[in-house]
């Protein structure tokens, strides 16, 4: 019987140890590089993306991955919080409560929820696990940022900036920084465990049309804006593989996804509920991982979304207590993209 109990507990060890989330190995460094507002078919396989296709192709890319929502706000805040908190707009003004704020800007919205988030995010997690983050938005016009758009920067692009926990942390301009710190910290190696990388709204095919925007950022010109879109995903991940992380040890991650597609289809999966219009879904859409010392060639046809993402850093940084629905039924991590 003793025999036979041991027998026993030791078959229980063994499948512990073979769920997906143990499947994902430990990761020094994980990079996101969020895109804007393509769908799968405008990316993969596009003579305007080449350098995103050629980098799926070569290290590996999840065929069927898909957005929350619609529009691209409550996707930024689906990947660091685990859910959009209801957020169904794009209005980013970081509302307090209306009787001490009357000139929110969903104050004509009743039905819809403030964009200030009290609750937990990737942030709060990654410091109690004594990890380091950042939020890298490209045009930035000065640290810590709460500027609803300056130019070419949409603070509604950040995610962490949603969360009173950021927003309330005097050290947050630290941490919610430009591209000329990404460059520095690149170069020196100094770069933390988890990092949001923003392109501004020309540079991460969100496009603008006003009269002086030029082809290649205008959303009338599609085909340019995607090119140059792809070609700072080029540059962007070439500064990665220049730096010393990358040749360290350590695992490294490059992730370039998006917030959303261009059609606002409501195709979702893995957490979505078509009921929910704050989480009913937001398109098929492109995500790619370029790994230092991880796997080459594969297409993973596993259904995934930004929840799943979360999820799978969560597991490489040796948090396993999942943020809301980064925990839900059907949200599996990206093993195959992410395994040694």
């Amino acid at each position: 019987m003793k025999y036979l109990l041991t027998l026993a507990l030791l078959a229980l060890v063994g499948v512990a140890a073979v769920t997906p989330d143990a499947k994902v190995p430990r990761y020094a460094h994980i990079l996101v590089v969020m895109e804007e507002n393509k769908d799968y078919g405008q990316i993969v396989g596009s003579a305007d993306a080449p350098t995103i296709t050629a980098l799926g192709r070569t290290y590996g890319y999840a065929t069927n991955f898909f957005a929350e929502s619609h529009p691209s706000e409550p996707n930024y805040v689906a990947l660091v919080g685990g859910s959009t908190y209801g957020i169904r707009d794009d209005d980013a003004y970081y509302c307090k409560p209306r009787v001490a704020r009357p000139d929110c800007s969903n104050a004509d919205k009743p039905n819809y929820p403030d964009h200030t988030i009290y609750g937990p995010s990737l942030a709060t997690q990654l410091e109690a696990a004594g990890l380091s983050w950042k939020n890298y938005n490209e045009s930035i016009p000065k640290p810590g940022s709460t500027d609803i758009q300056t130019g070419t920067y949409a603070v509604k692009h950040t995610g962490f900036m949603n969360f009173a926990s950021v927003q309330n942390d005097p050290h947050r301009a630290q941490k919610i920084v430009g591209f000329d710190r990404f460059a520095a910290d690149l170069r020196s190696g100094n770069v933390p465990n988890f990092s949001l990388v923003i392109p501004n709204l020309c540079d991460e095919m969100h496009g603008m049309g006003e009269s002086d925007t030029p082809d290649d950022c205008n959303f009338r010109h599609l085909d340019k804006l995607i090119w140059r879109g792809d070609q700072n995903v080029k540059a962007i991940v070439a500064q990665i593989q220049a730096s010393p992380i990358w040749k360290a040890p350590g695992n490294v991650a490059i992730v370039v996804t998006f917030d959303e597609d261009d059609h606002y289809s409501k195709a979702g999966c893995c957490g979505s509920d078509p009921n929910d219009p704050a989480n009913l879904g937001g398109g098929h859409i492109a995500t790619i991982v370029v790994t230092n010392h991880g796997p080459r060639g594969v297409v993973d046809a596993t259904p995934y979304d930004h929840y799943s993402l979360l999820r799978t850093i969560e597991d490489a940084f040796g948090i396993h207590d999942h943020l809301a629905r980064a925990g839900a039924p059907g949200v599996v991590p990206m093993v195959a993209l992410f395994a040694k």
